[in-house]
């Protein structure tokens, strides 16, 4: 990996050389803080602030460079529509073509700028990265909210590249009219869909779609999908070319609808396995157990699946259909059998056909940049989606029928539904996807051992503005030094057991992989019970409990709309997690059953409060923990999304457990055993984070 520093060096344009970012005296600047802070010199808010002018200083100097460059090929624009118009009346094919190439000139000079402006985001954004990492104040933060919503922002003009539209609008709208278009009436603007065949205008495109991608507020809700991007991409084009090479839209949409069957599958049983259990002879609470058994399976399928994607993204997606198939078909003969065995061996074989890390690791690694906003979105909403549906779908599986001695009722439906799902899946699946080309050398990278780049980008989440890019990595610091290159090889090797990554957690990020424990563990626990719950104290009936968790399904995507659009653009992603947090606390406290009787809006309004913040809190807490994992979890199979999977599902399942242990002391105790659980762990979690921040800020 070539440092910074050279690679500025390398993309600067000679004569704006004093125009850059001084990322070299920003740099020994951040050694020197560091010298002064260890002899006592200096103290920490003298540093914030030294170090806060000498950045605007920066991007002042960087703005308004820019703003006279805009203003320089304005002028040039405005005389060329002069020249334009005089030819309207007489036209002169050799001045037409001359014209052509004036035009192209600036959007030649235009294109230098957008690549100043995409040199100078990244360098902001790694000095910044070099600052928090040196010192661990999150200043990065504090200084993005405080400059970027500011009405003078300066930073708004390098970030949001304020104007240039205006200056690609009119190059392009030109270059138009004056390519074979003599007599025509139509413009760009009347036929937005059909292209401009001109090099330069499709460079200025390409440049400033990399520099969105670098510089954009990217949506709330693809922080539940927790895909980032490398960001030597957004300087490297060949890599983008390779990108869009591997991609193939139908095997796309194949991963997203696995997302959204394995989702329905995961909770289209939640409403009938109490009955489903009791009619095997169980207690209505071994549910609990009956909706583990998935999560207890997921537990190794996520690592045997992340492997494998190294490798291949078909064979895993075959092998998860069949299995699901199978697990689906013996869960639901388990009925006929009078067998509760049965029942868990086929959720036992869902949960191994969990195959949501290849789901993921395709979007990272095979979308172009361009989309890979849209396809993480998409795999956000197939999620939800699933989850609204699974019940909603067994509430209507209300029926009762045998065919050659087979049961079909609301137990065994489910079951018999989603075997016939996956089944026709697994057929589209051999017709559609097409297997992405690799390069000899990731082959032979994922022959030698189990990791890959990307795989860490599955749980890790999508930030906004600066923090757009990957978590600059810890090779940063060869910019500091001259390390050996087997030296810097090594700290960019990713971890190859839990141990080794367990290892590279800081104690922020083990707060908030207890926070994403904590959510996990509330809403399991919400979800699983609740037809037990619903059932004993309301006596409602399976189709009011799907209606129920249905309703709680739905609201994730208008949640995190609301978020990701208004309330983190107001208050700091900590501030809002905290909150949550606090939220969640009320909606566990409100659930308990201490006033006689227990009522349903009770029940409805606290189980809301609890579900929403779970959901809020999970997407902010994510998007923090991108921000403060060590970038050797950004890769190989044992990487920062696979502890968060795996700190997620262990939750569900002792959740789950915790629902089968305490249905022992009967249903009347029920809901506040397994509430005082979440009440603990949820307080530990809000005491920890507050500890946490204040140490951090």
């Amino acid at each position: 990996m070539v440092a910074f520093g050279k690679k500025l060096k390398e993309r600067s344009i000679e004569e704006w050389q004093e125009y850059y970012i001084n990322y070299k005296l920003m740099k020994k600047k951040v050694k020197q803080y560091g010298r002064q802070i260890e002899v006592g010199s200096l103290d920490r808010r003298h540093v914030l602030k030294d170090f806060s002018r000498m950045l605007d200083h920066q991007i002042e100097k960087i703005s308004l460079f820019m703003l006279e460059q805009q203003g320089l090929l304005s002028s040039r624009l405005q005389k060329l529509r002069e020249c334009h118009d005089a030819l309207q009346d007489e036209p002169d094919i050799s001045q037409i073509s001359n014209l052509r190439e004036a035009y192209r000139s600036v959007g030649q000079d235009l294109l230098q700028l957008l690549v100043f402006i995409d040199t100078n985001a990244i360098g902001i954004r790694k000095i910044l990265k070099k600052f928090d990492k040196r010192f661990g104040y999150r200043f990065t933060n504090y200084y993005v909210k405080t400059r970027a919503d500011h009405p003078y922002s300066q930073l708004q003009q390098v970030f949001k590249h304020v104007g240039l539209g205006a200056v690609v609008g009119a190059i392009s709208r030109n270059l138009h009219e004056l390519q074979n278009n003599q007599g025509s009436f139509l413009s760009i603007y009347d036929q937005p869909v059909v292209p401009l065949q001109d090099p330069v205008v499709d460079s200025i495109k390409n440049a400033v779609d990399r520099l969105t991608r670098s510089t954009n507020f990217l949506n709330f809700m693809a922080q539940h999908a927790l895909i980032m991007q490398d960001e030597d991409l957004l300087i490297h084009e060949d890599q983008a070319d390779q990108e869009e090479g591997r991609y193939h839209f139908m095997s796309l949409l194949l991963n997203l609808a696995n997302t959204f069957l394995y989702m329905v599958n995961t909770y289209i049983i939640v409403p009938t396995a109490d009955d489903y259990s009791m009619s095997l002879g169980a207690a209505a609470t071994v549910c609990g157990v009956v909706i583990g058994a998935m999560a207890v399976a997921q537990l190794f399928s996520s690592v045997y699946f992340s492997a494998w994607s190294n490798k291949s993204y078909f064979k895993p997606l075959i092998f998860s259909s069949i299995v699901l198939f199978v697990g689906n078909l013996v869960y639901a003969l388990a009925y006929d059998f009078n067998s509760l065995a049965l029942l868990l061996i086929g959720r036992l074989f869902c949960g191994f056909g969990s195959a949501r890390a290849v789901n993921r690791r395709y979007i990272s690694d095979c979308v172009p940049l361009k989309i890979r906003m849209q396809a993480s979105a998409g795999f956000v909403s197939a999620s939800a989606l699933g989850m609204a549906c699974g019940p909603a779908l067994a509430g209507l599986l209300q029926t009762n029928f045998k065919i050659y001695n087979l049961t079909f009722n609301q137990d065994t439906l489910p079951g018999w539904v989603m075997a016939v799902a996956w089944l026709m899946y697994l057929v589209w699946l051999a017709i559609s996807f097409v297997e992405p080309a690799r390069d000899p050398e990731e082959v032979h990278t994922s022959q030698e051992s189990n990791s890959a780049d990307q795989d860490g980008n599955m749980e890790k989440g999508i930030t906004k503005q600066l923090l757009l890019a990957q978590e600059e990595t810890e090779h940063d610091d060869e910019d500091d030094c001259d390390g050996s290159e087997e030296s810097a090889e090594d700290s960019r090797k990713p971890a190859n057991s839990f141990v080794a990554a367990y290892k590279l957690l800081t104690p922020s990020v083990k707060v908030q992989l207890l926070i994403y424990f904590m959510l996990k563990y509330a809403m399991e626990i919400l979800l699983s019970e609740s037809s037990v719950v619903t059932t004993y104290y309301f006596g409602w009936s399976m189709s009011s409990v799907s209606i129920f968790l249905f309703c709680l399904g739905l609201t994730v995507l208008p949640v995190n709309l609301v978020v990701g659009s208004y309330i983190s653009n107001m208050f700091e992603d900590r501030q809002i997690l905290l909150a949550s947090e606090i939220m969640v606390c009320v909606g566990i406290l409100l659930s308990f059953h201490v006033v006689v009787p227990y009522t349903v809006p009770q029940y409805v309004i606290s189980g809301f409060i609890m579900f929403v913040s779970a959901e809020v809190l999970e997407g902010v807490n994510l998007s923090l923990l991108s921000r403060v994992m060590s970038s050797r979890l950004s890769r190989g199979t044992y990487n920062g999304g696979l502890l968060s999977t795996e700190a997620g599902t262990i939750a569900r399942v002792i959740a789950d457990a915790t629902i089968t242990v305490a249905g022992f002391l009967g249903q009347s105790m029920l809901l506040n055993v397994t509430l005082l659980p979440s009440l603990i762990i949820c307080v530990g979690s809000i005491v920890a984070t507050c500890f946490t921040f204040n140490s951090l800020y």
